[in-house]
C-alpha cells in the first residue's frame, strides 16, 4: 500500500492528486499525519481527492488509525488514513 506522508506546510492540493493517482491505480492508499496542522492537512486533501475521483463513479471511505512511527531515532505517535474506494 502506498503511503503518502503530510505535513502541516503540505499543500492540500498536491496531496489530493498523488492520492487521487494512488487510488485510480491501487484503490487503497494510507496517508500519516503527526500534528493538528498535518492531520488538518490531511484532512482537506482527502475531502479535495474525492471531488477529483467522484466524476468516474469512485466514492472513498476513511478509516483513521493511530501509528507509530520512528523520526530520528525517536517513536512517535501518528494519525494514518486508510483510504480506499467503497465498493
Amino acid at each position: 500500500m502506498e503511503v503518502l506522508k503530510v505535513s502541516a506546510q503540505t499543500n492540500p492540493k498536491a496531496i489530493a492528486g498523488a492520492l487521487a493517482a494512488v487510488i485510480r491505480q491501487s484503490g487503497r492508499a494510507e496517508i500519516q499525519a503527526i500534528g493538528a496542522g498535518a492531520v488538518n492537512q490531511a484532512v482537506k486533501a482527502i475531502a479535495i481527492a474525492r471531488g477529483f475521483i467522484a466524476p468516474n463513479g469512485i466514492d472513498l471511505v476513511m478509516i483513521p488509525a493511530f501509528a507509530e512511527i520512528e523520526i530520528d531515532g525517536a517513536s512517535r505517535t501518528a494519525i494514518k488514513f486508510i483510504v480506499e474506494s467503497r465498493s
